[in-house]
């Protein structure tokens, strides 16, 4: 930490203690979008009784925040240069808290939902945006470390979110779930106005077009994927894709013929971060294969609680918090890809004791693999994302910002879905829960191999001139 407030001549960034408080501000932010998935979660029996709904319908409550979130990443991110990553951070905020107020008082499943959404498009505002701020934050020799402290908040939430919802609804009702956001986001906004760095908008034309099809492109990719793992609207899945693909398709010519795409092209020139989005991807399909099948495998396969399956998985998200400032600190003294893929090297290794687990192994085998996991992606991520942020130039930044969330949202949909299947039997045509749980973990394995051969393959890319 205190390295990330030293100052040298010739830094570029925010001064120390302005760079502190907009530090602050990001990981309020990050905490809140984050928690707000993980904590309401595991509520949803709660809401679903006190609301008097099915379990299947109160899910959406999860659904549609992160639907709206992954349709709007790049949209976001575009808007960014538009009006003004500040006031769009802003903004992106104070939707967020206002909605918090509606969610906690929203009278039926309708309602919430519909509140919900719309707290989506400000978690997505926040989030799209947040790691090119870390850009503009701190000096480009402290881009890594930057990018580990955001890995490290993310994982703070993820590893805190289910703790947090039990506590809340073990003292109070589930509107305390939304009623908590209030004096939080209301210190953040306040300090976001102080400490954010200010910026002008541009006058260009916003290519509303192009937002539409990429809404309507990702929204309905994402849709299909959740079709797929419920399996219950087989007959939507391919209409969806065509739906999808015949929209992303025409955001594709949008984006070459306009004159200021939302999203330029031409970044994806630029090997380096072509490479690291690709890396990325298959690294979180990877961990989301892991996320999704692990407490399968705690509780129908080895017999463990909820509760302690939970704890089971615990020393996944603190590997990360311990790693992820690891990797950033070592990708600001030495080559990211290098250090990427050691990294994504002990998560491999992490998934492969994980795949080789029994029936009944003993808490200490499963706290230690979980942990290795947790340490080698937290490794790995850091790095790659400076990689990500830092190949572009700084102007370049919101795009490749805007990439990086959409990139980490689909990985972890690809994933989601895949594991539904094989749980279903479609892929794995065994009834056998082990097995069944081990094939997922195998395919998460084979993914995170995909991701260390790309992230390898760019160690002979360093050097080279950019041309994004």
């Amino acid at each position: 930490m205190k390295a990330l407030l030293s100052w040298r001549d010739g830094d570029d960034g925010l001064p120390p203690r302005q760079r502190i408080l907009a530090m602050m501000v990001l990981m309020s932010g990050s905490l809140m979008a984050v928690l707000n998935i993980n904590s309401v979660n595991i509520a949803l029996p709660t809401i679903a009784r006190e609301l008097d709904v099915s379990s299947a319908a109160s899910v959406w409550i999860i659904n549609v925040y992160q639907l709206v979130g992954a349709a709007s990443m790049l949209t976001f991110a575009a808007l960014g240069y538009r009006i003004g990553r500040y006031r769009l951070y802003i903004g992106g905020m104070i939707v967020f808290v206002l909605t918090s107020i509606a969610c906690a008082l929203a009278p039926s499943l309708g309602w919430l939902i519909g509140f919900r959404a719309v707290q989506g498009l400000g978690s997505a505002a926040m989030m799209s945006i947040g790691p090119s701020m870390y850009r503009v934050i701190f000096p480009t020799r402290l881009l890594g470390q930057a990018m580990g402290l955001t890995a490290l908040t993310v994982s703070l939430a993820v590893a805190g979110g289910p703790a947090l919802g039990g506590l809340i609804l073990s003292v109070a009702s589930w509107p305390w779930l939304f009623w908590i956001n209030l004096p939080f986001g209301i210190a953040a906004i306040c300090l976001a106005i102080r400490a954010l760095p200010q910026e002008q908008g541009s006058h260009y034309r916003f290519d509303v077009l192009g937002a539409v099809l990429s809404a309507v492109g990702l929204g309905a990719f994402v849709v299909m994927l959740d079709s797929i793992a419920e399996a219950s609207r087989p007959g939507s899945v391919p209409a969806l894709l065509i739906v999808s693909l015949v929209a992303l398709a025409g955001f594709i010519w949008r984006q070459r013929h306009f004159q200021n795409p939302l999203l330029p092209l031409i970044i994806f020139r630029e090997a380096r971060f072509t490479m690291a989005v690709m890396t990325s991807f298959f690294s979180f399909l990877a961990q989301s294969m892991a996320f999704i099948s692990l407490p399968f495998l705690f509780q129908s396969v080895q017999g463990y609680t909820p509760l302690e399956s939970a704890i089971l998985f615990t020393p996944w998200p603190l590997g990360v918090m311990i790693g992820a400032p690891l990797g950033g600190r070592l990708a600001d003294r030495f080559s990211p890809p290098v250090i990427s893929s050691m990294g994504l090297l002990l998560f491999i290794a992490g998934l492969f004791a994980l795949a080789l687990l029994g029936d009944q192994p003993s808490t200490v085998d499963i706290l230690w693999r979980s942990a290795l996991c947790g340490m080698g992606f937290g490794l790995y991520q850091a790095p790659n994302n400076r990689e990500m942020m830092g190949s572009l130039p700084k102007a370049r930044s919101g795009s490749a910002s805007g990439v990086l969330a959409s990139v980490r949202t689909f990985g972890q949909s690809v994933g989601a879905a895949l594991v539904a299947l094989v749980l279903s039997g479609i892929m794995s045509h065994t009834t056998d829960g082990a097995l069944t749980v081990s094939l997922a973990l195998w395919m998460g394995m084979a993914s995170a191999i995909a991701a260390l051969v790309l992230s390898a393959s760019r160690i002979r890319l360093l050097g080279r001139p950019r041309s994004g």
